[in-house]
């Protein structure tokens, strides 16, 4: 059942209306960036409103269990952002998303956080609070109707409606394997500009690999989005047992067993060598115990 709201979710002002409301994807208020998804949302429930169509949004994500400079650079981003007329959407956890919605509330603009479980849950029940404030300055989304539990698989899931609403996703701080980077790739399949704050192992494993910009501020940012901020060129390994792997991988040599014949190591030694090569952003394990090198093959 559909419920009309008294006002449209696309109109730029805030709402005071407290429950969820449904909005199908035949429905004008849906928003058309997401119809180009491969599996896009059959339908959101919204708490508060919608982004207007046309209206500049930029993803801000990262880790959870962030540095107190990451959520201080995301709260800073967001927040000058915001003041250039950007709306922030972020998924509404601990760390990064937090403080990238505080950021944008701070400064009076508008912010969407996207759940991985019903509108009606606070999760985290700490965010009660902050998702109240969200849904008065822009609004509360999720394609899972009201009472579903959050789980885990509905987190990652939740993660292609963020990359798919903005012009632009950063990653403010990330682990390697950190649910931001899932986001990350997200954006870079759907054509999203992806931008990545330098200085934790998963933002430089992305600008290492050429698959980010390098942004320390929303002037990074906006300079992205007007086409004037350069992409570097994917970095090389220094010459030692990370270059060698990653030789040996482009070359052809994509499993464990393969990999030990290629080098002459035993797989101990091996194992080790590609940890490196994984931390460092320089290669990354696939489906059936295979490895790529990063910015090769997708």
């Amino acid at each position: 059942m559909t419920f009309s709201p008294a006002f449209s979710p696309a109109e730029e002002r805030a709402s005071s209306v407290p429950a969820s409301l449904f909005v199908g994807q035949s429905e004008v208020d849906y928003p058309c960036q997401l119809r180009c998804l491969p599996a896009p949302p059959k339908s959101l429930w919204v708490v508060g409103r919608l982004p207007r169509p046309g209206r500049r949004l930029v993803a801000i994500v990262g880790a959870r269990a962030a540095t107190a400079a990451g959520c201080e650079r995301a709260r800073t981003m967001a927040a000058d952002l915001g003041r250039g007329g950007a709306a922030i959407v972020s998924g509404g956890a601990f760390g990064i998303d937090a403080a990238a919605h505080e950021g944008a509330l701070a400064a009076g603009a508008a912010t969407f956080a996207v759940l991985g479980c019903g509108t009606d849950i606070a999760y985290p029940d700490r965010h009660r609070g902050l998702f109240a404030r969200i849904a008065k300055s822009g609004g509360v989304l999720s394609e899972y109707p009201p009472g579903t539990k959050p789980r885990a698989g509905q987190f990652p899931a939740r993660n292609r409606i963020i990359a798919g609403l903005c012009e632009a996703v950063v990653v403010a701080e990330a682990a390697m394997r950190s649910g931001a980077l899932i986001t990350a790739r997200l954006a870079r399949e759907l054509g999203r500009i992806l931008l990545a704050v330098p200085g934790s192992s998963g933002t430089d494993a992305l600008l290492r690999a050429g698959h980010a910009l390098a942004a320390t501020s929303a002037e990074d940012v906006l300079a992205a989005l007007a086409g004037e901020l350069a992409a570097p060129a994917p970095a090389e390994p220094e010459e030692g047992p990370v270059a060698a792997v990653v030789r040996a991988i482009a070359h052809g040599a994509d499993t464990p067993s393969h990999l030990c014949k290629r080098l002459g190591v035993r797989l101990p030694e091996l194992l080790a060598m590609l940890a490196e090569a994984e931390l460092d952003g320089f290669v990354r394990r696939t489906a059936g115990d295979t490895y790529e090198v990063i910015g090769r093959a997708r």
